[in-house]
């Protein structure tokens, strides 16, 4: 939308006729939705001779969107006519600036900045693309500048992927050859264990053994003090019926030579006491004798039959210490041996999981090297 102003002046006086016109203009005073403009023009011609005939004064328009004013008035040549003035024109113009117009520059400025923006990043690109394409033109031509070697190259490829393809099977003979000796080691470790195992079982069995060979030892210990405490108690019995006997005889003496005054002092006639003395004292002594060598024979019976039996339960006990010994020698010798068994498994996965990892990158760099050389190919 426009709005328009026009003044324009014509005058004409004696012997010539004159013409002035004048003019300005000013756009975009403010700009919400639509537009206004007060323009003038006008001009000035240099006066001639000729016929006078009057002058006169036309319009003045004035139009704000899409509505105006006007008012003209025209002189007749031989006299001045009356202006009429119209009202309206002469009320203020509301020439304010819109407060929102700020706003609305800000939103465009930024605009403008973001499409910079998005056209600097476009043309980015754009560089970037005509780089990648001069890459790819330089490629191309490289490519096709080694199309003339082909021929050429391809034994050196075919050796290569047959050269990786023996180092494959070589690989794959390797990890035959350690599944068959781990498989071997696990065997052995197997058999570790179950003689393991094995004397474990015997190491149980030769201790409870050795408990009840030990509770034998000390029943016949126990014997063994019994029958010294009854040795001594049929001593001291002994002794004790020696000294009675002796007191007896003694007695037996005193009494006998008693009776014998008596009897010599009563009796006339002659007895052999003594030989009676004689005899009940060899009866007593053959008695004591006896009871002493029965004793003594018993005594050393028990004790040597003690003496055997310790003495075997002592090897038995020897024996066995010497059997405890030697399984336990041979559970660390076991216990060693499953543990160099054990760190050669454990050695032998970590080759065959690295000879598969070398084997598998092997595979995996001559398929993409394969590759790579067929695309060339076809290219």
């Amino acid at each position: 939308r426009s709005s328009s102003r026009s003044v324009s002046v014509s005058r004409s006086s004696g012997g010539g006729t004159g013409r002035i016109s004048g003019g300005f203009g000013s756009r975009s005073l403010h700009n919400l939705g639509a537009s206004k403009r007060i323009s003038m023009s006008g001009g000035y011609c240099s006066a001639r001779p000729g016929y006078s005939y009057g002058s006169g004064h036309g319009g003045l328009a004035y139009r704000v969107g899409g509505a105006g004013f006007g008012f003209g008035r025209g002189y007749s040549p031989g006299g001045i006519q009356e202006v009429m003035v119209n009202q309206h024109l002469l009320v203020p113009l509301n020439l304010e600036i819109d407060p929102n117009m700020q706003r609305v520059r800000q939103e465009e400025k930024d605009q403008i900045k973001s499409l910079n923006n998005k056209f600097a990043s476009f043309i980015d690109k754009v560089r970037f693309l005509e780089q990648q394409n001069k890459v790819l033109e330089t490629k191309w031509s490289l490519l096709k500048d080694q199309k003339v070697v082909k021929n050429n190259l391809e034994p050196m490829f075919d050796a290569y992927i047959s050269n990786m393809r023996r180092q494959l099977e070589a690989l794959g003979g390797d990890r035959l050859r350690l599944s068959s000796e781990l498989k071997a080691m696990q065997d052995a470790v197997e058999d570790f264990t179950i003689r393991y195992e094995e004397e474990i079982n015997k190491r149980t069995t030769a201790e409870n053994d050795f408990v009840l060979l030990k509770k034998d030892a000390d029943a016949a210990y126990m014997n063994k003090v019994d029958l010294g405490t009854k040795v001594d108690a049929l001593t001291d019995e002994i002794n004790f019926l020696r000294a009675l006997y002796e007191a007896e005889l003694s007695q037996m003496q005193s009494q006998i030579s008693d009776t014998s005054v008596v009897l010599s002092m009563d009796n006339n006639r002659n007895l052999d006491l003594n030989s009676i003395i004689a005899e009940v004292r060899a009866q007593y002594e053959d008695i004591a004798n006896r009871s002493r060598a029965e004793a003594e024979s018993w005594y050393q019976s028990k004790y040597e039959e003690l003496q055997l039996t310790a003495g075997r339960h002592g090897d038995d006990l020897h024996n066995t210490k010497m059997e405890i010994s030697e399984m336990n020698r041979m559970i660390q010798r076991l216990h060693s041996e499953i543990d160099s068994v054990k760190k050669q498994c454990a050695s032998l996965q970590t080759a065959i999981a690295d000879a598969e990892q070398r084997g598998e990158m092997a595979v995996k760099d001559a398929r993409a090297k394969l590759a790579e050389l067929e695309d060339a190919l076809q290219k």
